[in-house]
């Protein structure tokens, strides 16, 4: 089967984004199908200027790089007109390649323009893949208050759902919502995953230099400040030799570096993006994985990388939603929930993880166990090609 897909956050392992797409593109290559993938250049990816313009052969994947530049620090109108002008550059490959079916996988829901002309056009089967519920996300947080282009947006997105063969939920929040909104059944739900051999089980009960990690994009919506907040709470009550780690880039990345700074935050650590390979040794250090997200319903929806990853290494987890993922946790055993607005609260199960060798194994092995059983990429990835497959039968 060939599929061809418009992605434009590609990246491999090199870089320091997530790597869902490289992940499954090299499995379903492995298994006989042929992948070509049209995407931009994304600054937190491996990809580069130079790779503009070029067909390159990623382990068996054929990748284009458009010349659009995207990143997060971008004003909102900037980023929407790269999002905009790649789309309509990438519908040229709908009659460039040749292909059984088309897939696009969101955000931004602009991908979907030209697997729409795929399906229209060239009369081809359409997978729509939901990475996130836009445009509600963005009205939600305030991003979009404009009314017509909200009402735009949302036709739009109906549109999408209504002409896919088949659409593919990132969590089941995500899945439920979708078909309370729509009533539709051809719909799936494929969660984030984690390659397991890049990460190893590790005892951590000894670690004299543990810490708590985020890695992750540092801004508001990820809820950054909480962090912050948390380590000058632990500095207040004497428990400075908590250390925690912020690892990544954003809008708020230059302003929580200040904020560290000027107030003597000491017990905080603030660096860029790492490469994934860096990013799986900080996670296997680390006694907890924090993974916080702003108190929005829509938000409770996230499937966010770092926590499959953080599950593969068998790092416990402290995360803020309410929905799928605080679920998961409660049933499983692997990790906290807290109050996304609640720094003591954070800081309560900081010290309470990191005072417990004991709590810390029995979170790692169930971390672990839980990233074997259900987030082996492996896995996720033929259940989707499973899926994608039954539409040319």
């Amino acid at each position: 089967m060939k599929i061809l897909i418009f992605h434009q956050y590609f990246s491999t392992n090199k870089g320091s984004y997530g790597t869902r797409l490289y992940e499954f593109s090299k499995n379903w290559v492995e298994n006989g199908h042929e992948i070509t993938i049209v995407t931009s250049v994304y600054y937190k990816s491996d990809l580069s200027l130079l790779n503009i313009g070029k067909e390159m052969n990623v382990e068996g994947i054929k990748v284009y790089v458009l010349n659009m530049p995207i990143n997060n620090k971008d004003n909102f109108l900037k980023r929407i007109y790269y999002f905009l002008i790649y789309s309509i550059l990438a519908s040229k490959y709908i009659f460039k390649e040749k292909y059984d079916v088309v897939m696009a996988s969101s955000g931004p829901i602009s991908t979907g323009i030209p697997a729409l002309l795929g399906k229209w056009i060239r009369r081809k089967k359409m997978v729509f893949e939901v990475r996130d519920l836009w445009p509600g996300v963005v009205e939600e947080i305030g991003v979009i208050t404009n009314r017509f282009v909200l009402g735009f947006s949302y036709w739009f997105e109906g549109l999408l759902y209504r002409n896919s063969d088949l659409i593919v939920a990132l969590s089941p929040g995500m899945l439920n919502n979708i078909e309370n909104r729509f009533g539709k059944k051809n719909i799936i739900s494929v969660t984030n995953g984690a390659n397991l051999n890049l990460f190893e089980r590790y005892n951590r009960v000894n670690f004299e230099d543990t810490f708590a990690v985020y890695v992750g994009n540092i801004g508001h919506v990820n809820n950054s400040n909480l962090i912050l907040e948390a380590a000058k709470e632990l500095m207040s009550r004497g428990r400075s030799d908590i250390k925690v780690k912020m690892i990544g880039d954003g809008q708020l990345y230059l302003e929580i570096l200040g904020r560290v700074k000027m107030e003597g935050i000491t017990n905080l650590e603030v660096k860029k993006s790492i490469p994934k390979h860096e990013v799986v040794a900080n996670l296997q250090r680390a006694f907890v994985s924090l993974i916080p997200l702003l108190d929005k319903p829509l938000l409770d929806t996230s499937s966010p990388n770092k926590l499959f990853e953080s599950l593969a290494a068998g790092t416990p987890v402290i995360q803020t939603t309410k929905g799928w993922i605080k679920e998961l946790l409660d049933e499983s055993g692997a990790g906290f929930s807290v109050f996304p607005s609640c720094p003591k609260d954070l800081a309560n199960r900081l010290i309470e993880l990191y005072d417990n060798p004991t709590i810390q194994q029995k979170m790692s092995s169930a971390a672990r166990l839980l990233a074997e059983q259900q987030f082996d990429n492996k896995i996720l990835a033929l259940k989707m090609i499973r899926h994608i497959n039954e539409l040319t039968q």
